[in-house]
């Protein structure tokens, strides 16, 4: 026989049938574990076997994509002496939270695989600590990117970060981090809990308490519209910037009858900052598209109708927030001489035919004549 258990602390009736080794059916959960799974999920049938198998191929792929590309970010940037610049140790920060971000994935595969909720509790803690830690490291880190792209293009000479200010402004992002992971794992404010097809775990955006809603709607300030604002207000200044830099440059070159007031090595720098900001611009894109599905999904739940909230709709911004570390290694690597010329010297089977800058061959002949 099974027995039948009826809830009553939600405003909707729930059935949960369970078998003699109280395991519930509809989703296969350990009765042990429903407490720490939102009513809400349970409502749904449980998804599909191919379902569950398809998105922990996609992780495969994820995690095997990232932890490739994130490492050599990591590696070549860390040990090359042409890059580690102050403003290059922003980049592998940025590196070290997609890398953290995808470390976690084997857990997702492993629930996928075995359809649910699998690694329990502590594995459940585990994921979400691991991925606030990311998250919204690789927001506030994208923020310093913007910041230091602004000081360095509209402040050439004075806006060149120092390696003591860069460093003091990481310091500040993992302090400024962390406890967002502390509060909810010692359930100080807030908790964590398994989403979507209980094979993932995140903020508990589901309970309606005001504690939990004040947390989240907090929590959403500090961890997307904070970076956001700074990241969206930093690059408008570059873009203004630049363009009333080139205006001001072609009304002052017409007056003289000549083509440009640089020369070809101004050029040659203006070039290769605007190529930079390109790249950082493109970064945070990215982080924008991945993690704005995660901010409205959030606000859904506490502020909105969350019966708009299935499960197979809250596994798309898990999908797209894991793509964008994935991504951002590879964006790097196409568009940072720089670091292709870095990985041509070192990883010559990945066939990159990249040419050192002139003022690296010019540098070089003039090394190997003093040598002489």
């Amino acid at each position: 026989m099974y027995a039948v258990n009826w809830t009553s602390n939600v405003s909707y009736p729930l059935r949960r049938v369970m078998d003699p080794g109280h395991r519930l059916l509809a989703w296969d959960v350990p009765a042990a574990e429903l407490v720490h799974i939102p009513e809400h999920w349970l409502k749904y049938p449980e998804p599909e076997a191919s379902l569950h198998f398809l998105l922990g191929l996609l992780y495969v792929g994820f995690f095997l994509m990232s932890m490739f590309g994130n490492g050599l970010v990591i590696w070549i940037f860390s040990t090359a002496k042409s890059l580690r610049t102050p403003s290059n140790m922003f980049v592998v920060n940025l590196a070290i939270c997609d890398f953290l971000m995808m470390l976690k994935t084997p857990i997702f595969i492993y629930n996928s695989f075995h359809r649910g909720f699998a690694t329990g509790f502590l594995g459940c803690q585990i994921f979400a600590v691991m991925g606030t830690l990311s998250g919204i490291g690789a927001g506030m880190t994208n923020a310093c990117i913007a910041y230091d792209r602004y000081h360095t293009i509209a402040n050439p000479l004075e806006g060149k970060l120092t390696r003591t200010k860069a460093l003091v402004m990481i310091l500040f992002i993992w302090s400024y981090t962390t406890p967002w992971a502390v509060m909810p794992l010692l359930e100080v404010w807030g908790r964590f809990a398994p989403e979507g097809f209980l094979t993932q775990c995140s903020f508990d955006y589901l309970t309606t308490t005001f504690d939990n809603r004040m947390f989240v709607s907090v929590l959403f300030t500090f961890s997307y519209v904070i970076p956001m604002s700074l990241i969206i207000y930093y690059y408008s200044q570059i873009v203004s910037h630049v363009v009333s830099h080139e205006k001001t440059l072609r009304e002052q070159a017409k007056k003289m009858n000549v083509d440009s007031l640089r020369s070809n090595q101004q050029q040659q720098n203006q070039s290769a900052e605007i190529r930079i900001a390109k790249v950082a611009i493109t970064i945070c894109f990215l982080f924008v598209a991945s993690w704005t599905p995660y901010a409205v999904l959030a606000m859904i739940g506490v502020h909105g109708d969350q019966t708009l909230l299935t499960p197979g709709f809250a596994m798309i911004p898990a999908c797209t927030c894991k793509m964008v570390a994935c991504l951002d290694p590879y964006v790097y690597a196409l568009s940072h001489p720089r670091y292709r010329l870095e990985l041509q010297k070192r990883l010559p089977w990945l066939a990159i035919n990249e040419k050192a800058p002139q003022s690296d061959s010019q540098s070089t002949t003039t090394e190997a004549a003093s040598s002489k």
